[in-house]
């Protein structure tokens, strides 16, 4: 796979990183993986052929395709709405284990009650916000917000080697439950619409921390 190359080694090797709905934010994503040499495969519901060959991405329409070639990571990038037709769509048969789910929604209760419901019990689960998206990060991720919960781990190594690609390229690191998270999106959502965005220094203070709902899904949406 080409890639460009990275500003930071990878002590570790590369990642074999499937991402799943390769939407706008998804594309966001893979663009600095692959910078650090990563290696990724996609799928989505368009066809994103193109695109992914010109990034040196493995792009492959079905999904038992995707899963037949392997990987370490499956990261979802699909919408709030879509996130559970296309958990239940994976040929659960064809996981190779050990294996690290990731999701990126900014709503992190939801997502992490259904994968530890419908996944393998056997599969590890990290629950993440990326709190920047393409316009907030067109520089680069230094000092931008990465909220996580290692929901069920048992690899650690891959865990952190994964949390490793946003801790490279400076990102600041929140380790948080899911419920706090979406607590403290609520009080912010709860301010943005009594106070508008600019109401008080308070509101925006917290608005940089959790951005609403709706605006991160529309980034998020697989395409």
């Amino acid at each position: 796979m080409a890639s460009s190359s990275s500003s930071t080694p990878l002590p570790n090797g590369p990642l074999k990183i499937a991402i799943i709905g390769f939407g706008p934010f998804a594309q966001f994503l893979a663009k600095t993986f692959v910078k650090q040499g990563h290696i990724l495969t996609a799928t989505s519901r368009s066809d994103y052929s193109l695109l992914c060959s010109q990034l040196g991405i493995t792009f492959f329409r079905d999904m038992d395709d995707l899963m037949e070639a392997g990987g370490q990571v499956i990261l979802l990038c699909t919408s709030i709405l879509s996130l559970g037709d296309v958990i239940r769509s994976i040929p659960m048969g064809r996981l190779r284990m050990p294996l690290l789910f990731v999701d990126v929604l900014s709503v992190k209760e939801y997502p992490r009650d259904l994968l530890l419901r419908v996944l393998p019990e056997e599969s590890d689960v990290l629950c993440t916000h990326p709190m920047f998206g393409p316009e907030s990060g067109k520089e680069g991720w230094n000092g931008l917000p990465l909220v996580y919960e290692k929901v069920r781990i048992r690899d650690h190594a891959l865990c952190d080697n994964y949390l490793g690609i946003f801790q490279a390229e400076g990102c600041r690191m929140v380790e948080m439950s899911c419920q706090e998270h979406d607590e403290m999106a609520a009080k912010s959502q709860f301010l943005a619409h009594t106070f508008g965005r600019d109401g008080n220094q308070a509101h925006t203070n917290g608005h940089k921390r959790l951005p609403s709902t709706s605006s991160t899904e529309r980034q998020h949406h697989e395409g």
